[in-house]
Order: C-alpha cells, then structure tokens, then sequence
C-alpha cells in the first residue's frame, strides 16, 4: 500500500488539514435565522482567490474540454445530416443502423473528450502544458485518484 502523498494540488487550499481533522468532529448545526439581505451571494465570492479554481486554469480547462468534446460532438452532429443528404438525394444508400451507430461514436468519444480535456489541462497557474496534455493528464489523475483514495478512507473511518 502506498503512502499518501503531501504535495497538494496547484489550487488546492492551504487548510487542507484543517477541514479532514474538523469533518471528523460532529458539529452542532446552528439554528436556521430567517434575515434580508440585499447582497446576492455570488457577489461575495471572489474569482481566482485560494478556495476556488483561478481564473487562468478554468478558461484553460473550458478551451481544452471544449476542443476535445466540441470536435467529436460536431461531428456525430454532422452525421445526421450528411447521411440525409446522401439518402435524399439517392447517393447512396446508407442503412439506418450504419448512420445512428456512426453518430453514437462520435457522440461518445465526444463525452470521453470532455474529460479529457479537463483533466490534460495543466492545473498549475503560470504553467500551460502541452498541446496533447499527456503528461498533465498523468500528473492530474494521479492527483484524482489520491483524492478518491483519500475520501474512501475518510468513508471507511467515519463508518467504523
């Protein structure tokens, strides 16, 4: 079995440790006030500050997602109507089953693209990566996977 890891996430809060050792504690839940407020909530939350995504890796992250899933997705789109061009116009004969089998794919890999592309993205801020991401998506998924692993232990205990 491997030993968790320290290095934190490039986003990542600093009170990481924090808020486990604080989850383990039961809380009381305070009373629910009723008050008015003219301040909406999202006007409270600051952009690209250390509990959130920064500004910088979310548009990289919507860019990449967007390239990988928008491409297929055109694609499995464009299927429909290319094959009714053919079909209307005695091109070709092309059996139903071929044209919603080959849209399918397209429509697949474009949702496997979607993460993907979030995941090759390079999570650190003054970092690009590369074009294909692979080196950024095995970095990130280790990431992803030591948190899995992580929260299932924080599961197994809480039951215990």
């Amino acid at each position: 079995m491997s030993k968790p890891t320290t290095e934190r996430i490039p986003f990542e809060p600093n009170n990481r440790n924090k808020k486990v050792k604080e989850a383990k504690k039961p809380q009381p839940t305070p009373p629910i006030v009723a008050k008015k407020s003219s301040v909406t909530p999202s006007s409270n939350v600051k952009r690209g500050n250390s509990l959130g995504i920064p500004d910088e890796v979310n548009r990289r992250i919507i860019r990449r997602a967007a390239l990988f899933c928008g491409i297929p997705t055109g694609l499995g789109l464009t299927t429909f109507i290319v094959s009714y061009f053919l079909v209307s116009r005695h091109i070709v004969d092309l059996p139903t089953s071929a044209v919603v089998l080959l849209s399918m794919l397209f429509l697949g890999i474009g949702v496997v693209g979607l993460s993907y592309g979030a995941i090759s993205a390079s999570w650190d801020e003054g970092r690009v990566g590369s074009w294909w991401g692979s080196a950024e998506f095995k970095k990130n998924f280790g990431y992803l996977s030591e948190a899995w692993k992580a929260q299932k232990q924080i599961v197994k205990t809480n039951k215990k």
